[in-house]
Formats: C-alpha cells, structure tokens, sequence
C-alpha cells in the first residue's frame, strides 16, 4: 500500500490510500492576497502567525508554506523569496507542530526552505518541463523529500486528461532514474473549472483512479480550481472533495478555515434585524448574535469542507470508531475551557526562543 510520510519535528503525517485524508492548508501564499504580500515585504508576520494556528486548529494536517512575493523595492524573487522562504518556515515551526510543504517556482527558495525545515517537508513542486525536472529532481534526493509532481511540461497544461496521465508518468519514471521511489511522488493531476469544462470533474476522477491503478502514487490537487468563477464555491467543493476521495484521492491543497464574518457585516445585520422590530436581549455579545441569525462566527473555524471531508472519512473507514467526527461535532467549550468543539483543536502556540 503506497504511503508518503511526511514529518514535523514531532508529528508525522501519511498520506495514502489507507489513510485518512490529508489537508494541505493553502493560507500561507500572498498569491492573491495584497494585504499578506504588503506585510511580508514590511517584514510584518502577524498574519502568517494567525494562519498557521488557526488552519492547524481547523483539521490542517500539513501546512503550505509559499514565500511568493514580488518586493516593491527589488522585483528580482531569485533574491528576495529565498531568505524571506527561510523565514517563515522558521517562525511557522516554531508556531505549530505539524508538517510543512515547501512551496515555491524559485529553486533557491526550495532549498532554502528544505534547509530551514526540521523533519521531512513535503516539497511543492516539479512539473515535466525538463528544466523544473533538472533543477528540481536532483534537490528531492539530495535531502530524501517527497515531491509534488504537476501534470504540465514544456507544452503547457493540455485539457486531454490521456495527455496529463502521460506527463505524470515521464516524472515517475524520471524521479526513478535519481533513485526517488513512486510513494514519494504525489501527482497533482489538475483540477480544471468545471465552469469552463463541463467533464472537468469527470477527468480527474477518471485520472486519480488510473494513476492509483497504474502508477501506484498519491495524488492531490487545488480543490478550489474546480468552482473558480462559479456562485455558492463551497456547495461545489463540499461534494467535490468526497467525490474525489471516493475515487482514490489522497490529498489536497485548500483553505480548511471559515473566515470570521466581518464587523461590517455584522453591523448590517443589526440595522436589518432592527428595522424589521426585532428586540435583542440587552447585552449581547456579536458572536452571540452571528450564530443566533446565522451568520457563522466572529472567529477563525473549520470550513464546510472540513466537514464534508470528515464526513468521507468517516465513510470510507479512515476514521476509527468513528472518533473524528464524534469530537469535531462536540459543542463549542465555553469560553476558557480548554477545546474547541466544532472549530477542531487549538495547535501548539509554542514559540522558538
């Protein structure tokens, strides 16, 4: 049975066909995210911090670590990513204790992370493009690391799923010319719209299940990818993520939080609920009042999907006694008490001295 092991300095993490699923949580990018890219150039890490612990307390079971920012000041990332790379992957260790996976198109920023990390990152990724396979394969065995493998080469990403299985097979047969063996190998098969390919789900679950079949790997993906442009995302990634599983998916990179609901929203909320005539207790706290109308919570939380995944889990038989799922649906403790019911467990708030 294939197994990719995956270590922190304390926790391992497997990902395999016999395993519960593993959730690479995807929060610590800038990709996207102007506010992150603005603080990490000013040398600001608070949010880093916030996301690595509330992810972990969400049910991550390994965290992607993505130094990808384009500096203002120096625009070159050969120079910039790999010391900011080293960077967060020190702070976010000395944080939580789960696994990390080393995320990066820069080399330099690859090795400087795989240098920084305790234990044995996850190192994300190489593709078929035979420069990213000369750069990168040689870094895999040299520190002894599983590797993500994208299903894309010098052609680019095809849309014909025979072309991809292809791509993934040339870095497996690859990789083994360097002595990497295939349960180090997890293949991102690619996750296409489903709003710009209507059999896009159809062909990764098609092709999760031949390269189980086949090739004998793990797979993952950006679950996300599959409702990119597409109202109510989470409805389509709640069924998604099992659908996958079911097929034989092993991983996936994703958000495992519910973002907390905004002040603005809330205070909206209170002018519709007074307006309609509705009298609130006096005294009520917000996180009180977003529950009692709906509106999620006040706090970080574990995502809907989260609870689709656990559910699969549960399902599938990788969830012993069903104990997961028992704890995840606990009530929330009251504030002081030490748990977090639905939001999952609180990870180690340790810091490096």
């Amino acid at each position: 049975m294939t197994r990719t092991i995956v270590e922190s300095k304390t926790k391992t993490a497997i990902i395999g066909f016999d395993q519960p699923f593993c959730v690479i949580g995807e929060r610590i990018n800038p990709t996207g995210r102007k506010k992150l890219a603005a603080e990490l150039e000013a040398g600001d890490f608070s949010t880093v911090e916030k996301d690595a612990i509330a992810q972990v307390a969400a049910g991550a079971t390994v965290l992607d670590i993505n130094a990808g920012v384009v500096y203002n000041s120096n625009p070159n990332p050969n120079e910039t990513e790999p010391p900011l790379m080293r960077k967060i992957v020190e702070l976010v260790q000395g944080l939580v204790d789960v696994p990390l996976c080393i995320d990066s198109s820069v080399p330099g920023a690859l090795e400087a992370g795989l240098e920084a990390c305790e234990g044995r990152p996850l190192l994300n990724s190489v593709t078929g493009e035979e420069e990213r396979l000369e750069h990168i394969l040689p870094l895999v065995k040299k520190y002894n690391v599983p590797v993500v493998a994208i299903s894309n080469d010098d052609t680019g990403i095809s849309e014909d799923p025979d072309v991809r299985f292809a791509v993934a097979k040339k870095i497996v047969e690859r990789a083994a010319d360097f002595g990497i063996p295939a349960h180090d190998i997890v293949v991102d098969p690619l996750v296409m719209p489903i709003g710009a390919m209507a059999t896009a789900g159809q062909q990764v679950f098609a092709l999760v299940r031949r390269l189980r079949e086949e090739l004998g790997v793990n797979t993952t993906c950006g679950a996300s990818n599959i409702s990119f442009g597409l109202p109510n995302r989470h409805g389509i990634n709640n069924a998604f993520l099992p659908m996958a599983m079911g097929a034989g998916m092993t991983s996936a990179i994703m958000n495992p939080v519910a973002l907390p609901i905004t002040q603005k929203a809330i205070a909206e909320k209170k002018e519709a609920v007074a307006a309609a005539g509705i009298i609130l207790p006096e005294g009520m706290d917000d996180e009180t009042f977003v529950t009692l109308f709906g509106l999620g919570s006040t706090l970080p939380r574990a995502g809907k999907e989260m609870e689709a995944i656990r559910a699969a889990n549960l399902l599938t038989n990788n969830d012993a006694h069903g104990a997961e799922w028992i704890r995840f649906n606990k009530p929330p403790a009251a504030e002081g008490e030490e748990g977090r019911g639905r939001g999952g467990r609180a990870g180690s708030r340790r810091r490096r001295a």
